[in-house]
């Protein structure tokens, strides 16, 4: 028989699955619509993507160094408590072995897992666990050392602030000392050239608002917007930030005085950026004896 878009339409609306799930759910049911739908259901599939619009900002950032490659991966649950789940840890664990070996999220996606893909793999944990998870974000640093940090650690090599550090030159204890600075003071940029323009003009734009207020001639307006946006790019870029470890030194200061060059770092946070709703306890219970 042959699977029309209009067949595999009706199959995702009645379940939710993925188009490409639902049309091989037809496939292998020769077009019949109940036995799809329960073929994605013995599959989990149905189950997980039932889940997908639930928020998922909680669960953990893993990360992993072999040679001069360091890799952090942000995979999402919806509460804390499954990121406890000893389960839920070593898939992340898996998973960023696996990013080791790719170059960006789709290629982590469709790599391979004891014979699954790792999306393959995240969707049976929905199905199993009975949460919405997400396999947020990778990032990838290489350099001729890299050094990794976990702040407020869950497991090994797991928790919920991830960073990299690549280095030229130096020893990784300074690289461990300027990653926990990263945890600490997460810096928006390497340095001055690599800030987002859009940043450095809103900020502009700010300074310009507020030093008009004084009433001052442009000409003196010009010289403290020059000196403010220096100032604005010593505090958000890691290299001009003074060191956490010796706050009289800047973090450009301290690798060069041990010799090192700061090539490039990576911080993932959990669930930054996600807008999640706030609920009750009672409805966050609730919710979940729902299903």
């Amino acid at each position: 028989m042959s699977i029309t878009a209009s067949m595999v339409k009706e199959l995702r609306e009645m379940t939710g699955a993925g188009m490409m799930d639902a049309k091989k759910a037809l496939t292998e049911t020769a077009g019949d619509m109940e036995a799809a739908v329960d073929w994605l259901r013995t599959k989990g599939l149905a189950k997980a993507a039932k889940k997908s619009g639930r928020t998922a900002a909680e669960g953990l950032v893993g990360v992993a160094v072999r040679g001069g490659v360091g890799v952090a991966v942000e995979v999402n649950s919806e509460t804390d408590f499954v990121a406890k789940n000893a389960e839920f840890q070593a898939m992340v664990a898996s998973f960023t072995q696996a990013a080791l070996d790719v170059r960006d999220l789709d290629g982590l996606k469709a790599a391979k897992i004891g014979g699954k893909t790792v999306e393959e793999t995240l969707t049976d944990a929905i199905a199993k666990i009975g949460e919405n998870m997400t396999l947020r974000r990778m990032a990838r640093i290489e350099g001729d050392t890299v050094v990794s940090y976990i702040h407020n650690a869950a497991g090994e090599g797991m928790g919920k602030i991830g960073v990299l550090v690549a280095l030229k030159g130096g020893e990784a204890g300074l690289g461990r000392q300027v990653a926990m600075h990263v945890a600490a003071a997460n810096p928006a940029s390497l340095s001055e050239a690599d800030l987002d323009p859009a940043v450095v003009e809103k900020e502009r734009q700010i300074q310009i608002d507020i030093a008009r207020e004084s009433g001052k001639p442009e000409a003196v307006i010009e010289k403290m917007i020059e000196g403010r946006m220096k100032k604005f790019a010593a505090e958000v870029t890691l290299l001009g930030q003074a060191f956490v470890v010796n706050p009289d030194v800047t973090v450009a200061q301290a690798a060069k005085d041990a010799g090192a060059e700061i090539t490039g770092f990576v911080r993932l946070a959990v669930g930054e950026g996600i807008e999640k709703k706030e609920e009750d306890f009672a409805a966050e219970v609730a919710k979940t004896l729902g299903g």
